[in-house]
């Protein structure tokens, strides 16, 4: 099967999401002139595989997706819910209000320049399209550093990917890796069931005061700036600091957020300091982040020398080297807020484009 479009969205999430509703909202018409595609079993993005645990409670936010609020599909005393519940729901609902053409499950495998349109290949068939807006996200290419002696580990080792529960950890050691904020937060919860041992590479910055709109802002420009260089995007968490809540305030009071710097080795039982020191662990739980998921970009060549891809237009979605391709959800809007408003500024851009 050939389809020739005008644009192809490849991911279903908050990003990908944004820019359909927008496409719509520039005169595209759904399924003749674009779709989007979607690797996952249903509605819901990376939210759909997020650990039971994380609640609307405890989440880090969940950004309204534009012209429809998170809040009109929730009901009553919704705190418990689970996020990989209640984010589906939305995101399900969302598509059907709004007729979006998402195609799932859809695997794009790869996308190759063939002159004046550029193919999506997938197992359903080949898109032929002129424009591409990829909105993959980062859930499928978790990070995990490389150490020496990881293959000769006895124990576990896992990422916050994989994790699920912190009952599967009650009688065992748990090592985790990682100075963010799903890190501190698994660390909290792991810790009210076994003990812990808790290594970042760098020393944590707690934020006490309120995350207003200007440390947001600085955040995001500072990310901004750099893929606009051609460099990797860089840890916003490292600009804006860890933000302490009632929990992570009670963990500092149990001595939990004890911090130790990053071991050098892994054993057979454990991890190994340059010092000497040794500590045992049964499980390490590799909290280290992802990196962004666009394996299936490669022969497009987008990314130079140092690994990065050159970035451009009026919110930095626009690829300089191939101005048909959009990355939302890449870099400054690579969270929900950021990921709507890039969704939008690729839509405008990228169909300004092509009327060319």
């Amino acid at each position: 099967m050939d389809t020739e479009l005008e644009v192809v969205v490849i991911g279903a999430g908050q990003a990908g999401l944004s820019t359909a509703y927008h496409l719509r909202r520039a005169g595209l018409e759904p399924e003749g002139d674009f779709v989007v595609l979607d690797h996952a079993p249903r509605p819901g993005g990376a939210w759909q595989f997020r650990w039971p645990s994380l609640t609307l409670r405890t989440v880090n936010g969940v950004h309204d997706l534009p012209g429809m609020p998170f809040a009109e599909t929730l009901g009553p005393d919704t705190e418990t819910v689970q996020a990989a519940e209640a984010v589906p729901h939305y995101y399900g609902l969302y598509e059907k209000r709004f007729e979006l053409p998402v195609h799932r499950p859809v695997h794009a495998t790869v996308v190759c320049d063939r002159g004046e349109r550029l193919a999506v290949e997938t197992a359903e068939g080949t898109y032929r399209t002129r424009g591409l807006v990829n909105a993959t996200g980062t859930w499928e290419r978790p990070f995990v550093p490389s150490v020496p002696g990881a293959e000769r580990f006895a124990g576990r080792q896992l990422h916050t990917r994989d994790y699920r529960s912190a009952r599967e950890f009650e009688g065992e050691h748990v090592l985790v890796v990682g100075g963010g904020i799903s890190a501190v937060q698994l660390l909290d919860e792991i810790s009210c069931v076994t003990s812990t041992t808790w290594v970042t590479r760098r020393e944590p910055q707690f934020r006490e005061e309120p995350f207003t709109p200007e440390i947001g802002r600085a955040a995001v420009a500072l990310v901004e700036d750099r893929v606009r260089r051609g460099l990797p995007p860089g840890s916003v968490v490292s600009v804006t600091g860890l933000p302490v809540t009632p929990a992570i305030r009670a963990a500092k009071e149990r001595g939990v957020l004890r911090r130790l710097p990053m071991f050098s080795e892994i054993t057979e039982t454990g991890v190994r300091w340059p010092d000497g020191t040794e500590q045992r662990a049964d499980v390490i739980l590799w909290c280290t982040g992802f990196r962004s998921s666009l394996d299936h970009l490669a022969p497009l060549r987008l990314r130079g020398p140092g690994g990065g891809i050159t970035m451009t237009g009026r919110l930095a979605t626009q690829v300089a080297a191939d101005p048909r391709v959009h990355l939302v959800g890449y870099g400054p809007s690579a969270s929900t807020i950021g990921a709507n408003r890039a969704g939008r500024a690729a839509a405008r851009e990228l169909t300004q484009f092509l009327e060319r």
